[in-house]
C-alpha cells in the first residue's frame, strides 16, 4: 500500500469517528434537554408551609442572653487566673 493511500484512510477513519462522537454527544443533549423540560412541566412542587419567623424581641433576647453567660464565664476565669 501506499503512504498516501494509508494517510487518506487515516483521516476518513478519524472524520468519520468525530462526526459520530459529534453527533451522539449533540443527541445526548438534546435528549437531556428534553426530559428534564418533561419532568420540570409534569411534576408540579408542593406547597411548602413557611416556618413562623422569630420576632426581633426573641433574637436580642437569645443573643443577649448568650452574651451575658459569655461575659460571666470570661469574667470567672479572669478571677480564677489571679
Amino acid at each position: 500500500m501506499h503512504t498516501t493511500n494509508l494517510m487518506t484512510e487515516g483521516f476518513n477513519l478519524m472524520l468519520m469517528g468525530m462526526g459520530f462522537v459529534f453527533t451522539f454527544l449533540t443527541l445526548l443533549v438534546i435528549a437531556t434537554t428534553l426530559m428534564s423540560k418533561i419532568i420540570l412541566h409534569f411534576s408540579k412542587p408542593e406547597p411548602v408551609a413557611k416556618p413562623a419567623k422569630p420576632t426581633a424581641s426573641t433574637l436580642t433576647q437569645d443573643k443577649n442572653t448568650e452574651l451575658i453567660a459569655a461575659i460571666s464565664a470570661a469574667i470567672h476565669l479572669h478571677r480564677q487566673q489571679k
